[in-house]
């Protein structure tokens, strides 16, 4: 187990599939009752929280001069879709099932994949498209309405 286990990406990306899962669900009973954008403003003041204090009490700050224009310019791109994005779920959670909604957000797997490939010229084999192929499919098949 030791070190290797948390030096694994397979270890990191488990822990955000639980993480993600908790999301919806605790997000699903949390939203009863309030606006979705505002529920969304609540969640990423949240995380914005936690987060500064994560890296206060770890000393993982860097001086903000260390960092170059493009990592700015793709960080705050970056932030502006995750924006997007959380204000885009909550209002699907709000309207939606949350074990239907969640699976059908993860459709961002198979565009990751496409744009992986397209824009950062990253390389699947046959074995890595069938799965990516399969969770389309998946994704096709919650969403579908009879």
């Amino acid at each position: 187990m030791g070190t290797s286990l948390f030096s694994s990406w397979v270890f990191w990306a488990l822990l955000s599939a639980l993480f993600a899962a908790l999301t919806a669900i605790f997000g699903k009973i949390g939203i009863v009752g309030i606006n979705s954008d505002f529920a969304t403003l609540i969640r990423t003041v949240v995380v914005l929280l936690s987060l500064a204090l994560i890296v206060y009490a770890t000393g993982q700050y860097q001086a903000l001069g260390t960092i170059s224009a493009r990592s700015y310019v793709f960080l705050i791109l970056s932030g502006l879709a995750t924006g997007a994005s959380w204000m885009c779920y909550y209002r699907a959670l709000h309207l939606g099932q949350a074990s239907l909604v969640a699976p059908v957000d993860k459709l961002s797997v198979v565009l990751v994949a496409i744009l992986g490939v397209t824009l950062l010229g990253e390389k699947l084999d046959i074995r890595q498209w069938m799965g990516i192929s399969m969770i389309t499919f998946g994704v096709v098949t919650l969403a579908w309405r009879r």
